[in-house]
């Protein structure tokens, strides 16, 4: 049933009060405290499972619930609190979100059991959820129009230096402090990222009246969204055919009807079904889930052939696998910026072309490629993802009205977690199934092996020829998106209006 909720002006209440004036780039300062903050955490977190696993005595399907907890937790809280930042205001929830990472960050530190840490990184994923929900929603009502994927790349880019730098600090941590500091390390980020958005983030004034939170809503799109992401987790682990499997994939369908039914008859719901109406928003999200789905397979594959089938030790792939995100940090802000100039239409459609050009590249190595190659696949990859999450974000966001801009950032970093999982889950299955029939076929390791990659790859380069396609058909929109600095100002597509088209 809905609950009555006192909204918050400045998150987008019509008539609500201007918040105060504030420079926009040290308002990006604090929200970069975020979005390096969560990412930085989950890829520090990973390097250190195979500790965690000696220290508390357990297996590696076990002590993967200190991933998996997190990932669903935040999954499946991100729309509802983008949502709710909405109605009580983007700052509050951000605020609290760095409080509840950091408690979070701290528990873990001192867990003294399996169960526990898995415990307490659900409370870290609570907190991380708020950052990820609100942090774009922040920038693009900070920033006018013409500025706005500038920003949401630079934003974009410091959630890849936290990727970057995250299994590089894991190692050094875990060997030097041990494994309690690769949660407490988060600590002083997190009271940093406190102090910087209570200081700069401009207060929101009410706006008065009262507005419902569909709380039904909530609930039925966590349990779908966390059903489906659960099945896709543990799928190969437990047998695609498992009645466990099938249930939660049952139970995924039915919650997912009722969130769609409720969400077409609520008056306010947690997410406008007519949102989907605008072709740039529809597709803009479509081409997400693409992208993310690529990047994030190649990230689960290309270890394997480095490690498993060239024998380089994890520092050597470590290294050559960081070939991605740099070229995406240097890539973000300047795509964003020039998005702002030629929209986002061109940008994006180049940056899945590109992906799709790396992942036939690397579906192409063998035993015997150079380092150069391998390089060479890795580096398009990352200049695709780098070329198209800007533009696609700003074009996200600007499609979606001032009153719905932490719904459509909730739905940005939806569409990331979900296609990673997807990714995950999709090409793991293809690339283990093929390995086999490989294994059958040529009685041969490593060539085994190589088919099994190459048509892995392969699938990856189909989806992001799909990217290219929903990238493409968003139209050809207009750089200069109505501005949501303004209180009373929404975003839609344009409408007419002079300029260069995208």
């Amino acid at each position: 049933m809905p609950a009555d909720v006192h909204q918050a002006g400045g998150a987008g209440a019509a008539g609500a009060a201007p918040v105060p004036a504030r420079s926009p780039w040290r308002i990006l300062g604090a929200v970069g405290f975020g979005g390096f903050l969560t990412p930085f955490e989950g890829s520090l977190v990973s390097v250190g499972l195979p500790v965690l696993s000696r220290t508390f005595m357990t297996d590696l399907q076990t002590i993967a619930w200190v991933i998996i907890a997190y990932m669903l937790t935040v999954s499946g809280l991100m729309l509802l609190f983008g949502r709710l930042g909405d109605l009580i205001g983007h700052r509050r929830l951000y605020r609290l979100g760095f409080v509840c990472f950091s408690l979070g960050s701290l528990l873990c530190g001192m867990a003294s059991s399996v169960l526990a840490l898995i415990a307490f990184r659900m409370v870290q994923g609570v907190g991380g959820a708020m950052l990820m929900a609100v942090g774009p929603a922040l920038i693009t009502r900070s920033f006018p129009a013409h500025r706005r994927g500038q920003a949401l790349g630079t934003y974009v880019g410091i959630v890849y230096v936290g990727l970057t730098v995250g299994p590089l600090a894991g190692g050094l941590v875990t060997e030097l402090l041990g494994w309690r500091w690769i949660f407490l390390i988060n600590l002083p980020v997190g009271v940093a990222g406190y102090v910087m958005s209570t200081l700069l983030l401009a207060p929101e004034h009410p706006g008065g009246g009262k507005h419902r939170f569909d709380v039904a809503g909530a609930l039925a799109f966590i349990v779908a969204l966390t059903a489906l992401l659960l099945a896709l987790y543990r799928g190969r682990a437990w047998g695609w055919g498992s009645p466990l499997i099938l249930l939660l994939l049952a139970l995924a369908a039915g919650a997912g009807v009722v969130f769609l039914r409720l969400e077409a008859s609520r008056p306010e719901p947690m997410l406008d079904l007519n949102l989907f109406r605008s072709r740039l928003f529809a597709a803009a999200t479509a081409s997400a889930l693409f992208n993310y789905l690529c990047m994030y397979s190649v990230v689960v594959l290309t270890p394997f052939y480095l490690i498993q089938l060239r024998g380089f030790t994890p520092s050597r792939a470590g290294i050559l696998l960081t070939a991605m995100p740099l070229i995406m940090v240097v890539m973000a802000p300047l795509s964003g910026w020039l998005s702002d100039r030629i929209g986002s239409r061109i940008p994006a459609s180049l940056g899945m072309a590109s992906q799709g050009v790396g992942a036939l590249l690397l579906s192409g190595l063998t035993p015997a490629s150079t380092t150069g190659e391998i390089v060479l696949g890795l580096g398009c990859m990352g200049l695709g993802a780098g070329l198209f999450s800007s533009p696609n974000n700003s074009a996200l966001m600007g499609a979606a009205p001032r009153e719905r801009q932490g719904v459509a950032a909730g739905i940005v970093a939806t569409a990331r977690h979900t296609g990673m999982v997807l990714g995950t889950a999709i090409t793991g299955a293809l690339f283990s199934g093929r390995l086999e029939r490989y294994r059958q076929l040529l009685q041969a390791e490593p060539q085994a092996f190589t088919g099994a990659f190459h048509d892995a790859l392969l699938a990856i380069a189909l989806v992001a020829g799909l990217g290219v396609i929903t990238s493409l058909v968003r139209g050809r929109t207009h750089p200069a998106w109505p501005d949501l600095t303004q209180a009373g100002g929404s975003a839609g597509a344009p409408r007419g209006g002079r300029g260069r088209p995208g």
